[in-house]
């Protein structure tokens, strides 16, 4: 998958533990630990905001994006 989650190095740079940051977000930490590990399909932006808010960071801190060749394809023949 393209998106890259970068939360880990954020929360490195923060000093502060997942644990910490589920329980500031109010989400589990297992919830937290599947984003962390980019097994989550998707995120509701109200958690991204709450995890923004508690690392004072903006969306594009935590998320990257790593182009796959394969999605070209995906796209010219979602185009068709």
């Amino acid at each position: 998958m393209p998106m890259v989650v970068t939360l880990d190095a954020v929360l490195s740079d923060r000093g502060m533990t997942g644990k910490e940051l589920a329980r500031q977000v109010g989400i589990s930490e297992t919830q937290l630990s599947l984003f962390r590990s980019g097994k989550v399909r998707g995120i509701r932006f109200a958690t991204l905001a709450r995890l923004c808010l508690a690392l004072d960071c903006q969306p594009g801190d935590l998320l990257g994006y790593d182009p796959d060749p394969a999605d070209a394809t995906v796209q010219e023949a979602d185009a068709a």
